[in-house]
């Protein structure tokens, strides 16, 4: 997906917050932190540059003060959450660079998974935001000193990445615990004429999203594994 002017971090992208009669100036923090909250609660459809001035009990003049347009609210709001992948540098550095690059996917995966429903934004623009930049920076590092080639490293991120948002999408409709119990029920009484394979494994279904996110991982690893071998 192309980068445009729209989707540019705060330096480049956005407006700076200039004094004008009317509204105080609302923080950058606390819009931000708004922004989010009301994707969690409402969708990323949700946020509009309106319906976050109502939340904020504000005018969208206040917003256009720190953003030149939704697009430019939407890469901030992304990045926010990219700022919340915990990574333990240390820790990393002593890992080989399949299990670095597990673990980062994973923290991404995880980070997405404290706001279910954030993921449909990422779609919308690259994230190219100073913490979405570091994370790229760092794991494509890790590809690199692990003896991968350019080319590769390259796919290998853009093949994770992709991956992590594929599951991150189907968060927001992972069905709770009492929809599982009933779905694991249908396949426990299935008939076992019309369909013996899928009660031999009915004890193992539905598999749970994050299992399914584990399992993929892992083969993803161990296919750059043979690659890189190669």
């Amino acid at each position: 997906m192309g980068v445009t002017s729209s989707s540019l971090p705060a330096a480049e992208g956005a407006v700076p917050a200039r004094r004008s009669p009317g509204r105080p100036a609302v923080p950058l923090d606390r819009i931000l932190a708004a922004a989010l909250q009301l994707v969690d609660e409402d969708g990323a459809e949700a946020l509009s540059m309106r319906t976050l001035a109502q939340r904020l009990e504000s005018g969208t003049a206040t917003l256009y003060r720190h953003f030149t347009n939704r697009a430019v609210l939407i890469g901030h709001v992304v990045d926010r959450v990219f700022g919340e992948v915990e990574l333990d540098s240390a820790a990393l550095a002593e890992m080989s660079w399949d299990q670095a690059c597990q673990t980062v996917a994973q923290a991404m995966f995880d980070a997405l998974g404290k706001h279910r429903k954030v993921a449909p934004l990422l779609i919308e623009q690259t994230p190219i935001g100073p913490n979405a930049m570091m994370l790229r920076e760092r794991c494509l590092a890790v590809l690199l000193d692990g003896g991968l080639s350019p080319g590769l490293a390259a796919r290998a991120y853009a093949t994770l990445a992709r991956y992590v948002l594929g599951f991150a999408i189907q968060l927001a409709g992972s069905g709770n615990g009492a929809e599982q119990k009933q779905v694991s029920e249908y396949f426990h009484n299935l008939s076992s004429t019309e369909y013996p394979a899928t009660l031999a494994v009915a004890d193992s279904l539905p598999v749970p999203l994050e299992d399914e996110f584990a399992f993929g991982l892992e083969l993803i690893i161990n296919g750059l594994r043979q690659l890189h071998t190669r």
